[in-house]
């Protein structure tokens, strides 16, 4: 059974191949992947195939899923230096550096603010509540480690501390939880130390300005390679996705998963609204994010999506490349949406009764969604995403973190949708940075999708 699932994988890889021959765009070819990892996934579940068979057939699923997830974050640390640099190299001056840094941070933390108080409007409305679910062995061990974690749980300034690269050799290879900004922060300095040795070295710096664009040409054609395996990679994760869900645990949440749906589904009308309010228009956004926010969805990794992040925000929404990488970059680390706003504050909403708190009161209300939107910056460095976020912000308002485990079984389901939130976020804060700062090309926004996305 298990060479059975596995030779429906290979036919299944083989048709998307011969779709590239064909010439069908790129994104036709993302989609068909996701149709036939969704009908591959399904039909492997309702043949109801035995569980040695389905593990079996699923290490050569997470060969090709995984091997994708694994090459775009090889390429993501490189490409984020490399355009971080370029972008920096490129300038007459440093000046206006930080402040585009700064507003990019501040968009990130109040989308977050506001998506906390979605995530409380919707847990509210709904009346969910922790003691109302069921704590199984899976819960208990979750809680468990929740409040093994808590008691480790660093300080803002520390965490702060760590974005500091000590080795940022090390920070390049993607070792540590927060190699991310270490390598943004490294690249930034790196790139304007470049801008004060040109006067002084003109002609040197004009050799490293030269070097950077070549290998910065290098690092992109690479990228676009990787790039074109996206249909292959979307195809085996859904599939596996699909064929190895606990659909019965998954029912027993039900309402929590619906709610969190409904919280992401307000967000990202939201980012929809923001768009509009700057000119852009929502519906190419959608067109246009589709291949990045699928992916983020489909993987749960907002820095595996970081190189479709990028290559969406500069080719295809004519953002500034610098700007690009900036927003991509801190938007997986800072600000998520949905893993740092919506999560942690439903989560403080349905544990708080639990205390005897007036879920009611607007003075606790605010408590939360302050407490969410410093939190989200605090969470910078730190990795594990929703569940360190919502450990810091119940640890800050006094709530037990380890009732936070029950939700333990819908993990996977609702972290995808907070994904992609997640990516969103950082694309839209890019774009309205790029139009506060005149650096995003409205033309190129509202153009057809480029030829990378074809060829």
């Amino acid at each position: 059974m298990a060479l059975t699932i596995v030779i429906a994988l290979i036919i299944s890889l083989f048709v998307l191949w011969k779709m590239n021959s064909w010439g069908k765009s790129f994104s036709a070819r993302v989609v068909a992947g996701l149709a036939l990892g969704i009908l591959l996934g399904a039909g492997i579940k309702l043949a109801g195939p035995d569980t040695s068979a389905v593990d079996s057939a699923m290490e050569w699923y997470s060969l090709i899923g995984n091997g994708y997830v694994a090459l775009l974050r090889m390429i993501a640390i490189p490409l984020i230096m490399i355009s971080i640099i370029s972008a920096i190299v490129n300038l007459e001056t440093a000046k206006g550096l930080a402040k585009k840094s700064a507003v990019i941070i501040l968009i990130l933390v109040l989308t977050t603010a506001a998506s906390a108080g979605i995530g409380i409007f919707v847990a509210k409305g709904l009346d969910l509540r922790a003691d109302a679910i069921n704590i199984g062995d899976a819960e208990q061990q979750r809680i468990t480690y929740m409040e093994n974690r808590a008691q480790t749980n660093l300080s803002l300034p520390v965490q702060l501390l760590r974005i500091i690269p000590t080795n940022p050799f090390a920070a390049m290879t993607g070792a540590g939880d927060n190699a991310t900004l270490s390598v943004v922060l490294f690249a930034s300095l790196l790139g304007i130390a470049a801008l004060i040795l040109r006067r002084e070295e003109p002609e040197l710096t004009e050799r490293f300005k030269n070097g950077t664009k070549v290998f910065y040409g290098v690092i992109v054609e690479l990228t676009y390679m990787i790039l074109e395996l996206t249909p292959y990679g979307v195809c085996a994760i859904m599939s596996r996705t699909l064929a190895t869900t606990n659909y019965d645990a998954v029912a027993t949440l039900a309402k929590f998963a619906a709610a969190s749906y409904i919280a992401l589904g307000i967000v990202m009308v939201m980012h929809l609204l923001i768009l509009a309010a700057f000119g852009f228009n929502p519906v190419i956004y959608l067109k246009k994010a589709w291949t990045p926010l699928s992916f983020a969805f489909i993987s749960r990794t907002s820095a595996g999506t970081l190189p479709l992040t990028i290559r969406t925000l500069s080719d295809e929404f004519g953002l500034d490349k610098g700007l690009s990488g900036f927003a991509a970059s801190l938007g997986t680390s800072i600000g998520q949406n949905g893993c740092a706003g919506i999560y942690p504050a439903m989560l403080a909403v349905m544990i708080a009764p639990t205390l005897g708190i007036d879920t009611s009161n607007p003075g606790f209300l605010l408590q939360v969604v302050l407490t969410v939107a410093i939190t989200s910056f605090g969470v910078a460095g730190v990795g594990g995403g929703a569940t360190f976020a919502g450990i810091m912000v119940l640890s800050a308002l006094g709530l037990p973190v380890g009732l936070a485990g029950v939700l333990i079984s819908i993990e996977p389901v609702i972290d995808m949708g907070r994904t992609a939130i997640n990516v969103s976020d950082s694309m839209v804060a890019g774009l309205v940075s790029g139009r506060l700062f005149k650096e995003v090309d409205l033309a190129a926004y509202n153009s057809r999708l480029s030829k990378h996305s074809v060829d």
